[in-house]
């Protein structure tokens, strides 16, 4: 963000500006919250979010004590120059209850049906191993993966990769899903082993589409 857009920004009386996040890649709503100038700076420098909390009047780093931090793509800004648009890739959820959205009620307050949305459940698994990784949890079969080391989840995926194809062969699909979505919970596990994350694939497949 140059520096004549900053000085055309409209900040409120209160000197702050509401910040809308959406996931880049999905263009999923995850929250709204808002920012003074140094919240807006820091987020410019930082390349994570930052905002200002109007109950404990301070500046917060989105992630500071969950982890689950948003890496700034691109700052937007509305046609009045009183929004901004942050897109965001988010590392596990974005709202403080534990869901993925901070949208995830209709106006009549039943919860919103997102498990459909096949990048938001990739996310949201590869943030269950990343959760496990800063935080074990006894008897956990993610942090026996991830104790045993890459090795250990590289025979993994060869043993369920195979059991697909074995799947495949016989009658019927249950068999098949059943072992996909082992075979994709085991590569979840590596692209974390690997630093990889599920917005890179997806760029990936993207580049593909022809």
């Amino acid at each position: 963000m140059t520096l004549s857009i900053m000085e055309g920004l409209k900040f409120e009386s209160s000197g702050l500006i509401p910040a809308i996040v959406q996931d880049r890649r999905t263009g999923e709503v995850l929250m709204m919250a808002y920012m003074n100038r140094d919240a807006l700076e820091k987020t410019i420098r930082t390349g994570t979010s930052w905002f200002f909390s109007r109950s404990r009047q301070r500046l917060w780093n989105k992630g500071e004590t969950s982890g689950n931090v948003q890496k700034v793509a691109s700052i937007r800004v509305d046609c009045d120059m009183d929004t901004l648009l942050l897109l965001v890739d988010q590392v596990g959820v974005a709202c403080h209850t534990g869901n993925r959205s901070c949208f995830f009620r209709d106006i009549e307050g039943k919860e919103c049906d997102t498990k459909h949305n096949i990048e938001s459940i990739l996310e949201q698994l590869q943030g269950l191993v990343e959760e496990r990784s800063k935080n074990p949890k006894e008897g956990s079969y993610t942090n026996y993966l991830l104790d045993k080391g890459i090795d250990k989840t590289l025979k993994k995926i060869g043993e369920e990769a195979a059991e697909v194809i074995i799947g495949a062969k016989n009658p019927g699909k249950e068999e098949t899903i059943y072992e996909i979505a082992d075979l994709l919970y085991h590569v979840t596990v590596l692209m974390h082993q690997k630093g990889i994350g599920y917005g890179e694939i997806y760029e990936e497949l993207r580049l593909r589409r022809k």
